[in-house]
């Protein structure tokens, strides 16, 4: 059996041009629970119940250069540094180094097949 690579959804992040407003209307009208910096989904582990997993939706100005399109996903994945290799060894363009965030984790980016951007997170544990 493979190795397990992605693990679940980290994240969607949504360019706006307000993103406080957008985030104000989504917690009026979709009952997120907002902070500045989104609003974070809790829930357990499928293979391990006492694990809590957290994704996360967020908003960015529109000139956020973190993304070029509407939308990027940020996929929750293990062992990253490995993941990394591995997906260089297949070709897979890797654009930037694993970046560690203490609080956070760790992130890296990468191009799909159509050159869109994804964000890939080692969470912090």
């Amino acid at each position: 059996m493979a190795s397990k690579k992605v693990t679940g959804i980290g994240g969607i992040f949504v360019k706006c041009d307000n993103p406080e407003k957008m985030r104000e209307w989504y917690g009026k009208h979709l009952g997120f629970d907002i902070s500045p910096y989104g609003s974070k989904f809790e829930f357990k582990a499928a293979d391990n119940p006492d694990k809590t997993i957290t994704s996360v939706w967020s908003t960015f100005p529109r000139d956020t250069k973190n993304f070029e399109k509407e939308y990027m996903i940020n996929f929750r994945v293990e062992n990253i540094e490995s993941l990394v290799e591995e997906l260089k060894k297949n070709n897979v363009t890797v654009l930037d180094e694993v970046a560690d965030y203490a609080e956070y984790g760790k992130f890296v980016h990468i191009l799909d097949l159509e050159g869109n951007k994804l964000e890939l997170w080692e969470p912090k544990e």
